[in-house]
């Protein structure tokens, strides 16, 4: 499965207006945590296999890779020359199993990378940057990400399967780029991610496999617009702020339309990750602070969930990272103590 947090079908929309809460259904949860972690364990990609990638963290607050099959088993790593405060993080996976993140060596310098599913690994930096991130990979093993340049100014890069960079920035861009994680990259080669204009307010932009660049921002989008996921067909999921700051979620087709939503009685809704069925899997925050996850069909209806254990503090409960083409979700649920991991299934 391709995306970039966000998969939508091309045809299929409907208004927000016409979202509903089901009630009661079926569902299939499995709960896991990472041998070792203390901090938490935060999974960021499951693929139509059922193989999860994400990361976990020590006693130390350092961060560590984890891949876990359809079965349960569980593989922890951290990419060669890994050291310093942060650790390796693992944020993105294409179908044929390469896992790609970030990490921080002995200085504290950020690189990129990706691990093959031999378990080889290749170092992704732009070329004369001081810091590079990765932020996704597609089915063609091309890489977006991130760099700062020897004057310390983050930019954008887009890294072919044969390993050639092109940097670029997104007109109208002020302060240094901002990245999207996971899946901004869908298997054409179109890029998305959010930028930020001379006034301080994040926007949408979408680039396209020849350089063009579009720029967008859903209706009533006042102070700010973050997109989270683009899918094959590139509808872009994501989510803005209206004129008084509350969330909300949107959809962009290819086309340029948007729909927008909210789950019924939320105080925020975030965007979240969609599928090739044009399903949207998210979180949203209750009035009390408390998160919990939901499940937005193509259709429009909505149905939530919350994982048994998740805290009902606020800053806690149940929040959905990724979502496959077979409508299993994988995220991470936090109580009290820590945060665990999950797969959740109707």
């Amino acid at each position: 499965m391709d995306t970039c947090r966000s998969k939508w079908t091309v045809l299929l929309w409907v208004v927000a207006g016409l979202a509903i809460t089901i009630p009661a259904f079926a569902q299939r949860i499995t709960t896991f945590d990472v041998p070792g972690d203390v901090g938490g364990t935060y999974p960021t990609v499951i693929l139509d296999s059922g193989a999860i990638t994400g990361f976990s963290i020590d006693a130390a607050g350092l961060s560590h890779c984890f891949l876990r099959t359809a079965g349960g088993a569980i593989t922890t790593f951290d990419a060669s020359g890994s050291g310093g405060s942060v650790g390796t993080q693992c944020t993105t996976m294409n179908d044929s199993g390469t896992i790609a993140g970030s990490y921080s060596d002995a200085t504290d310098h950020l690189h990129g990378f990706f691990r093959d599913r031999h378990g080889r690994f290749t170092t992704v930096d732009f070329p004369g940057s001081i810091r590079s991130i990765v932020s996704s990979i597609n089915a063609a093993g091309e890489i977006s990400g991130t760099y700062r340049d020897a004057s310390n100014v983050r930019h954008k890069y887009l890294r072919s399967a044969g390993g050639q960079f092109t940097g670029y920035d997104v007109p109208g861009e002020s302060i240094p780029s901002q990245a999207c994680f996971s899946l901004c990259l869908n298997a054409f080669g179109v890029d998305t991610a959010p930028y930020v204009d001379a006034g301080g307010i994040l926007h949408g932009y979408l680039r396209a496999p020849g350089g063009r660049i579009v720029t967008f921002d859903p209706p009533g989008a006042v102070n700010g617009t973050y997109p989270l996921s683009i899918n094959l067909e590139g509808t872009i999921t994501g989510s803005f702020w209206d004129s008084v700051s509350n969330e909300h979620a949107f959809a962009r087709s290819p086309f340029g339309s948007f729909t927008t939503y909210d789950v019924p009685g939320a105080a925020a809704t975030e965007g979240g990750t969609n599928n090739a069925l044009g399903d949207i899997s998210g979180d949203y925050l209750d009035p009390s602070g408390v998160y919990h996850g939901y499940l937005r069909s193509w259709r429009g209806d909505i149905i939530t969930f919350d994982i048994p254990g998740a805290g009902t503090d606020p800053g806690e409960g149940t929040v959905p990272q990724a979502f496959n083409d077979r409508g299993v979700v994988s995220g991470f649920y936090c109580d009290a103590v820590t945060c665990h991991g999950f797969v959740w299934q109707r």
